[in-house]
């Protein structure tokens, strides 16, 4: 073990030690978080700095009270965009995709990625499924009309990544609300479900690839894990998982454990392209942490995407 993860993790047990737990509370948070955001970046990115600000995630974490949040936005990480596109592309002429969704929120994910293949690949059969706990939410989604003004039950500027070309091609402009465009809504079914439920692959079957993102970390741990092995059910043999938003060392455990592949193209830019969360760490329990090749298990740690069981793939 490097200095480095020698350092993180005596720092992790330490956050666990129930008097620090209850002296270093908020207003050491506050204090710390102070003076992090009033130093220059070039100490706070220093690598010295790192144990610290993984120590003091730490103690967000395990002091953080957990709950969903709908939030999103379209386009939201051009990078894994990227690599579904890449990965539709690989599909030979006239063939079916299948992909599912999880924890789709308002659709802005499930539509992003429909456009992101159509636009490349018309002659492809996209069948998709789309689940999100919440029936109201999942309304919204299904509809695809979005308000310019104040998108309902999200708390975030659903548009701000998208270029006005991008508008055009997405939407069609009524008044002040938008409509995603017929040809990008075709093939989608959506469900009200709950990934923790062991019964998910019974009504959702399997796919080629399967999305779930954003969601894991609003989870407890025990459950975050047992979600995340859940959802494995919901991968095709030689299909691709991609789960970002989740807590790192849960997610590595789980893909050392079940074997699963990590996916190293374009791992770096995914792990950065989201800069919400990025920007968020170490303040919140979703902040990720920064991109680093120190640690030993880099590859494996920082990957957002798998391919399960590639032994068995069988193109169709």
């Amino acid at each position: 073990m490097r200095l480095s993860e020698s350092i993180r993790s005596n720092l992790g047990k330490l956050s666990n030690v129930k008097v620090l737990r209850k002296y270093a509370g908020k207003p050491f948070l506050a204090s710390n978080e102070w003076l992090w955001n009033h130093l220059p970046s070039s100490i706070t990115t220093a690598r010295l700095m790192r144990p610290y600000g993984d120590f003091l995630h730490m103690l967000v974490k395990v002091r953080s009270e957990r709950g969903q949040y709908y939030g999103t936005y379209f386009f939201r990480n051009r990078p894994e965009l990227e690599l579904i596109r890449a990965l539709a592309n690989r599909r030979p002429n006239g063939a079916t995709l299948r992909i599912a969704v999880l924890a789709c929120s308002n659709g802005a994910e499930v539509y992003s990625i429909l456009w992101t293949i159509r636009s490349v690949r018309p002659d492809l059969k996209v069948v998709v499924h789309a689940m999100d706990i919440s029936k109201d939410i999942l309304e919204i989604a299904k509809e695809g009309r979005y308000s310019l003004k104040s998108p309902e039950l999200v708390d975030s500027p659903i548009f701000e990544r998208l270029t006005d070309d991008e508008m055009r091609a997405m939407f069609d402009r009524e008044g002040d609300q938008v409509r995603i465009k017929a040809w990008i809504k075709e093939g989608i079914s959506w469900q009200v479900a709950d990934a923790r439920d062991p019964e998910i692959t019974n009504y959702l079957g399997c796919h080629d690839i399967v999305v779930a993102n954003k969601f894991l970390f609003h989870m407890t741990p025990p459950d975050a894990e047992k979600c995340l092995r859940n959802i494995e059910h919901l991968v095709n043999p030689g299909g691709y998982l991609f789960v970002s938003g989740v807590d790192l060392d849960i997610r590595t455990k789980v893909v050392l454990d079940l074997g699963w592949n990590p996916i190293q193209d374009l791992l770096e830019e995914m792990h950065n392209g989201d800069s919400l969360v990025r920007r968020d760490w170490p303040w919140k329990y979703w902040g990720l942490e920064p991109f680093t090749k120190k640690m030993s298990d880099w590859n494996v740690r920082y990957a957002s995407v798998f391919q399960l069981n590639p032994e068995n793939y069988q193109s169709n």
